[in-house]
């Protein structure tokens, strides 16, 4: 039997981890012409995977969830730096593509834990008090909807002011806004596939 818990934290991490690696890319959001990193095309997932901790675990695993996201995330990018400052082999040929991709990873990596982990905190915050009294679908939609609105622009402008114009990383927040609101929705259903856990939510 699956374990809902395990199967939501380990998702919840990897596509943390993913969408940090992914918002190296700046595209374009369909339809709308709009600027996007590439993270947001799976981070959105994490606000109601997060709620899915919540509901099986409690509050204080939940939070606990969120810093260790954050955490690997930093060892991520300590990594990645590491490895390229080693001596690359002189028959491999992508050292300078490997420093140009990945060397700069700080600011991304950097505004991503600040947001990551000051939103869904207030996620977790929010989901609680409105879970013991609305019912979990209110709280998705509550928290998520506080929550990645702070994200968005917690990360846009740490990550990308000063680097791109005014103008896209305006873009970037408000894409970042449309799509995860959109997933929000899209995936509010399948909080009820996650049992409670009565004695998380007493008092």
């Amino acid at each position: 039997m699956i374990d809902i818990g395990i199967l939501s934290v380990s998702l919840y991490i990897s596509f943390q981890i993913f969408a940090d690696i992914l918002s190296i890319k700046i595209t374009t959001l369909p339809f709308l012409h709009l600027a996007i990193d590439g993270g947001t095309v799976i981070y959105p997932f994490t606000f109601t995977l997060r709620d899915f901790v919540h509901k099986t675990w409690g509050k204080e695993r939940s939070r606990q969830v969120v810093i260790t996201a954050g955490i690997l995330n930093l060892l991520m990018a300590v990594l990645f730096w590491l490895i390229g400052k080693m001596p690359a082999d002189p028959t491999w040929n992508l050292q300078g593509a490997y420093e140009s991709i990945l060397m700069p990873f700080w600011r991304i990596t950097i505004a991503s834990m600040i947001a990551e982990v000051f939103s869904e905190l207030i996620d977790t915050e929010v989901f609680d008090r409105v879970y013991r009294r609305f019912g979990d679908i209110k709280a998705v939609l509550f928290s998520n909807g506080i929550a990645l609105v702070i994200d968005s622009f917690i990360f846009s402008f740490i990550a990308f002011a000063g680097v791109l114009p005014l103008i896209t990383v305006l873009s970037i927040t408000l894409s970042n806004i449309i799509v995860k609101m959109a997933v929000t929705l899209i995936s509010l259903p399948t909080i009820k596939l996650v049992p409670r856990r009565d004695e998380y939510f007493k008092g």
